[in-house]
């Protein structure tokens, strides 16, 4: 993560990253184009109409910007590709997975079922984000499988409200994960016809589309949502498997005990992603006894 001690200079890198010039920026903010010039500057801060407004345009969080965007600014760690922000060098690791399953009772009210378009908006949203071709970004696909499986499609809010990290999962049955298994079928190919319910199968296959947050206190908290589903359900031969090019993810993968299936670097290399796009699965049993 790259530190930001101004506002200014974390609007010059969003610009920068996503290659937006300052009128384009000013467009969509609807200000003239030296008030985007003072703001990088840091000559003036943005009043509260326009920081909301530059957290919906540039899609950082808005905790990051409300921490800048002050006379007494707060420094901030933040990587764009992952959208991912700390307040420490000490903080931008992901908390160790025993750590985690020593308070899976802990959580938060600000974690709710995803209920509404807005919601999967967001999380269409962060998945382009992370330019991996082989994620599904179909909205019917996504709305039902938050109808089918609301336990583990959860969307997070941070204390203003605002959207902080997801958690998308699909019920699907053994024949379809064994085609995506085989790589006859990609994830982006799926459909809303492809969901089963998983009480009705006698092998469940919970397969991860994303589990992502802002900083890793969110993290915490829809992680250990996840995690407790798996131990609170008397579930039977069950399968989770998730396909990610992040490499926190595959960090985290290993420490819940799942294996890789396999890695596709072509896949990496053609569209330049974090990390190779690697498909793990297993069962956390033996991790939450």
């Amino acid at each position: 993560m790259r530190k930001f001690l101004t506002l200014g200079e974390l609007i010059k890198a969003y610009r920068a990253h996503h290659g937006t010039s300052q009128s384009d920026l000013a467009s969509k903010l609807d200000v003239d184009i030296r008030t985007v010039i003072r703001w990088e500057k840091n000559e003036t801060l943005l009043n509260n109409e326009k920081e909301a407004q530059l957290a919906e345009a540039t899609f950082i969080p808005y905790q990051v910007i409300r921490n800048l965007n002050s006379a007494n600014q707060i420094p901030v760690f933040y990587d764009f590709g992952l959208r991912k922000y700390s307040l420490s060098s000490l903080s931008n690791e992901l908390p160790n997975a025993n750590w985690i399953k020593s308070k899976l009772d802990v959580g938060t009210e600000r974690l709710k079922p995803i209920s509404s378009e807005e919601d999967i908006t967001q999380i269409i949203r962060h998945t382009e984000l992370q330019n991996n071709p082989l994620k599904s970004t179909n909205k019917n696909l996504l709305l039902q499988a938050a109808k089918n499986l609301p336990e583990l499609n959860m969307v997070l809010f941070d204390q203003s409200g605002y959207y902080s990290g997801h958690c998308v999962y699909f019920s699907i049955s053994l024949a379809t994960y064994q085609k995506i298994r085989s790589k006859e079928m990609e994830e982006n190919q799926l459909t809303a016809n492809d969901l089963v319910n998983y009480k009705t199968q006698d092998n469940p296959i919970f397969y991860c589309h994303s589990i992502t947050a802002d900083c890793n206190e969110n993290f915490f908290y829809i992680i250990g949502a996840v995690l407790k589903f798996y131990r609170d359900k008397p579930l039977h031969n069950y399968l989770y498997a998730l396909l990610t090019s992040r490499y926190d993810s595959h960090n985290m993968s290993n420490q819940l005990g799942v294996k890789t299936v396999w890695e596709d670097h072509e896949v990496k290399e053609k569209y330049n992603l974090i990390d190779a796009p690697r498909l793990v699965e297993g069962t956390f049993e033996s991790f939450l006894r």
